[in-house]
């Protein structure tokens, strides 16, 4: 499982001209299942994002979780984050999850932070999504579940 985490001062994501989730301060989740990721992975994963020092305390360092802060999390699933564009102009996705497989692991991934506390909105599985944020520093960071011990 790979994520993309984007500290957020807001963020939303519209499907056919609705809202369909909405945080104010916490994370934009980018998530992406490979068809080897099982619930290790995604427990990996969903532990260490809620738990990273990401968010500034009263002294202005990177030393409180988003789970210390209160924040919430917008999960949005992304098969593209295991795009292969190694070869030609068009990005290969033989290594995403197929999508039925992808959802199963997209809603397991969602039940688990869910699971650890903070406020969990999501977009929809397969739809097309306009997502909006304000990122907040900005912070993004990278997590894959291979790298995680």
């Amino acid at each position: 499982m790979k994520a993309i985490l984007q500290r957020v001062r807001e963020a939303s994501v519209d499907v056919d001209g609705q809202t369909v989730g909405r945080i104010g301060p916490g994370l934009l989740v980018l998530a992406g299942f490979t068809a080897s990721d099982d619930r290790r992975a995604l427990e990996a994963v969903a532990t260490k994002m809620v738990n990273l020092r990401i968010f500034e305390d009263n002294d202005g360092k990177m030393n409180l979780s988003l789970l210390e802060t209160g924040g919430g999390l917008l999960v949005v699933s992304q098969f593209t984050l295991y795009a292969d564009c190694r070869k030609g102009r068009r990005p290969s996705f033989m290594n995403a999850a197929p999508p039925d497989q992808a959802k199963s692991l997209y809603e397991e991934f969602v039940g688990i932070c869910r699971s650890l506390g903070p406020q969990v909105e999501t977009g929809i599985f397969a739809a097309m999504m306009e997502v909006r944020l304000n990122n907040w520093g900005p912070v993004t960071i990278t997590l894959d579940s291979d790298e995680l011990a």
